[in-house]
């Protein structure tokens, strides 16, 4: 009897583990775990920072380039306004030297003018008459 109870108490024992394993393997189903859940979002979360630094870094190096262009535009339109500055003095300058010049000639064509003409007095610059033939 003894040995009887034995072997029924081993087989009860082994069905018991078998049974315990298979609602083990049973009850796990393909939902995660809690520990798993938190482990998948901290993943996820880390993943979202690294694309997120990413996303600053290329958006630094857009921001500097940005700043480089408009400072090359802002040299640019500097050296233009410079170059019209010049421009416009060197036409006033050259319209300034001209102008005297015309009136110069103008003044020693009319001074020269009273020196030439006809004792008569007529200043319309036009020739004198011919004398008449006899």
């Amino acid at each position: 009897m003894e040995r009887l109870m034995r072997k029924s108490s081993m087989v009860v024992g082994l069905a018991g583990t078998i049974l315990a394993l298979s609602l083990l393997a049973g009850c796990s189903s393909n939902e995660p775990t809690p520990e798993q859940r938190a482990t998948n979002a901290a993943n996820q979360a880390d993943q979202a920072a690294a694309r997120a630094d990413a996303a600053a870094q290329k958006s630094a190096a857009s921001a500097s380039q940005a700043q480089a262009a408009a400072s090359r535009v802002a040299q640019a339109a500097s050296d233009a306004k410079a170059a019209a500055d010049r421009a416009e003095a060197i036409a006033s300058r050259a319209m300034a030297e001209q102008q005297p010049m015309r009136r110069r000639h103008h003044h020693r064509a009319a001074a020269a003018a009273p020196e030439a003409a006809p004792s008569g007095g007529d200043t319309s610059g036009a020739p004198a008459p011919a004398p008449a033939t006899p």
